[in-house]
């Protein structure tokens, strides 16, 4: 019976997300993104003491961005209604403002971690992925702020390089992860918004292919045991980190690839330059951990997990086999050019 309960809160959170996506008005766009915190809720409510402090914590920050929303929204209104002179772009960035703190960009970024830091990997994959969606479509409704978004990828990119450098959790390196490639996708969107797309979707092949690959692992010492008695788990947690930093010839290099390029063509040097430098922060990050997990040998783990080291899961197979495939096409688009 909990998993029908599951099926139909799932079911709802996909439709509310398609509400808020499809809505005429800002006020549909609202209702929307509500029903979407109130079917998320159940989803990831366990019986486990941490998943409950982080439904609680999602809840209370979702709370409070929706009623930064539904502000500016009565304000607009208002403002149409009366004709007032108030400026309408700075109402936009308040609303802009409750959006980010809804996708856990910096600088509001603060819940985010935490909230990761007490689900399991099926509902961090939930909210690194999906839960994504609905924010930045109406994000690219208002991407006429440059100076603001270019603020708020500068912050993401500094913020989530200099977390991430000291984290032994793989939950927060992953939350920190996502700030970073959600500085990408906002540079993508204000220059172009099939390169946004095509980002979030390689963004959510990979990311789904850890949470699939991770299962009980949540700390990096848990990493040594599953990877030294598996070969084929070690290639392909290589593969998927490599691809996640955007090293070419990897899958995850070509929408870095695109941003860069079309933010070239638009003349913002100065931005693109900042964030491939602290993208390369990151990149140190993840080489720091395969390098970790490659030469350190350990049988030995802190906690007692059964760990799974056959990859006879098909859809990890088919997600694996789908990076290698990419491995290919991108390497073979690198020598056309």
């Amino acid at each position: 019976m909990t998993k029908m309960y599951k099926l139909m809160f799932l079911t709802i959170l996909v439709m509310s997300t398609l509400i808020s996506i499809s809505a005429y008005t800002w006020l549909g766009m609202w209702i929307g993104l509500e029903v979407n915190l109130l079917s998320i809720i159940p989803i990831i409510q366990n019986k486990n003491m941490l998943s409950s402090e982080s439904s609680i914590k999602y809840f209370i920050t979702q709370a409070l961005a929706s009623t930064i929303i539904l502000m500016s929204i009565i304000i607009m209104m208002w403002k149409y209604n009366f004709h007032s002179s108030m400026n309408n772009s700075s109402i936009l960035m308040v609303m802009n403002s409750g959006l980010l703190l809804k996708m856990g960009m910096a600088p509001l970024h603060f819940w985010f971690p935490e909230v990761l830091e007490g689900l399991n990997w099926n509902n961090c994959m939930l909210m690194l992925t999906w839960q994504k969606i609905t924010p930045m479509i109406l994000l690219m409704y208002n991407t006429e702020f440059t100076l603001f978004y270019s603020t708020i990828i500068i912050s993401g990119m500094i913020i989530s390089s200099i977390m991430s450098m000291n984290q032994i959790s793989i939950r927060k390196l992953m939350a920190f992860s996502s700030i970073n490639h959600m500085g990408w996708m906002m540079a993508g969107m204000i220059t172009e918004k099939t390169v946004w797309m095509l980002y979030f979707t390689i963004y959510s092949l990979i990311t789904v292919n850890i949470a699939f690959m991770m299962k009980n692992i949540y700390y990096l010492n848990q990493l040594f045991p599953k990877l030294n008695t598996s070969p084929s788990m070690k290639m392909f947690f290589m593969l998927n980190f490599l691809s996640l930093s955007g090293i070419p010839p990897f899958l995850g290099f070509l929408p870095k690839w695109m941003v860069i390029q079309t933010m070239v063509e638009k003349n913002m040097f100065t931005l693109s330059i900042i964030m491939i430098v602290f993208t390369l922060i990151m990149i140190y990050v993840y080489m720091r951990i395969m390098m970790i997990t490659i030469i350190m040998k350990t049988n030995q783990s802190n906690w007692a997990l059964k760990l799974n080291t056959k990859i006879n899961n098909m859809p990890i197979s088919m997600l694996n086999f789908f990076m290698i495939m990419s491995l290919v096409l991108v390497t073979i688009m690198l020598n056309m050019i």
